[in-house]
Parts: structure tokens; sequence; C-alpha cells
């Protein structure tokens, strides 16, 4: 009866729809909070060990990975990240579902991935009532520090997402987007390979 259960519980988070703490109580083995907290406190020195552990923590990790800590995630286990990564201190993944980041992509200071919200209504949020979708970030992004990607969200390939920002929707491939709620304001074009040259 366990399984039945765990079955359609599984298939209302894959749709987005609301689950309950309670309910999801048989994902927590998924959480990989002893190695992230064996991560974060490894010293600096120690590349090797910080690898193992990050391969042990997610769900795929690429080649040439950087990860700086400390760094936070809800299960660690559904974030996959491509090769030559960088993300600096304070990156948060909320990964109820998968996170799945690119090639070549770079994140700033104190982002928060989160592909979790809840209900307006607070009788909907009894017992932690909450809904999930993936968040998606294409090849060769750029996110600014503070920046905040909510539940659903695609960026597309060689965007920048400017800092403080809050991404609502998905945003388009070579598009420099910024704001609250976050918005295109220019594509990214053959002119900004001028930019900031010598």
């Amino acid at each position: 009866m366990a399984d039945a259960q765990h079955e359609e519980v599984l298939a209302r988070i894959a749709k987005g729809l609301l689950y309950t703490e309670t309910e999801a109580a048989f994902l927590a083995p998924r959480r990989r909070e002893d190695e992230i907290f064996a991560y974060n406190h490894t010293p600096p020195g120690e590349a090797e060990r910080r690898r193992e552990l990050l391969v042990e923590i997610l769900a795929s990790v690429g080649e040439r990975t950087v990860l700086l800590p400390p760094f936070h995630a809800a299960f660690g286990s559904n974030v996959h990240i491509g090769d030559d990564f960088f993300g600096n201190v304070n990156l948060t993944f909320v990964d109820d579902v998968d996170i799945h980041i690119g090639d070549d992509v770079m994140i700033a200071p104190g982002v928060t991935l989160t592909t979790t919200g809840h209900p307006v209504h607070p009788a909907r949020r009894a017992d932690f009532g909450r809904f999930s979708e993936p968040i998606v970030i294409e090849d060769k992004v750029w996110i600014g520090s503070n920046a905040v990607v909510l539940p659903g969200v695609r960026i597309g390939y060689g965007s920048v997402i400017g800092a403080g920002s809050v991404v609502s929707r998905s945003i388009p491939p070579m598009s420099v987007a910024l704001g609250t709620p976050c918005r295109v304001v220019r594509p990214i074009t053959e002119e900004d390979l001028a930019e900031r040259t010598a």
C-alpha cells in the first residue's frame, strides 16, 4: 500500500501539484545533509576530498567544477551540474525536484535556485503544503549576485541575469535580463564582444 501512495505523491510532484511534508517524508533518505556539512568544512587545500564529496552529494557533476563553500541544498541529490561550472559562496539549491545546470555556467555570491513554492491561501499551506517545478539553466549563463530563480524557470543559452533579480518566468537565449520581476532589457549582440577591451 505504501508503494502505491508513494507513486501517487511522486506523480503529483511531477505535475507541479500540491503535496505536503508528511506525504513527501519517504524522500528524506535522498537528502545529503551530512555530506554537505562535510563539504562546507573541508579545508581549501583538500581539493580531491571536496571533489569526492561533490560527487556523493550531487545527482551528476561535470569536469573542472568549482563550488565555493559554503553552499546549501534541500537535497543535493536533485542537482545536475555540467562542465566548467563556477559557483560562488552562499549558493542555495532548494532542489525538491531537479535543477539542471549546463556547461560554462557562472553563478555569483548569494544566489538562490528554488524549485519549490507555497500556495497563497494559508489553509493550503497546512503541513508545509507546497508545489515543485524543475529549473533549467542552459550553457554559458551568468547569474549575478543575490538573484533568485523561482520554480519552473528556464534560463536560455548565454543569457545574463542582473544582480538582485527575481526570475519568475523563463528568459530566452542570448538576453540581458534584470529586475524584480526579472525582464529582458536587451539582446546580447556582437557589439558586446568589444566591451571592456584594452
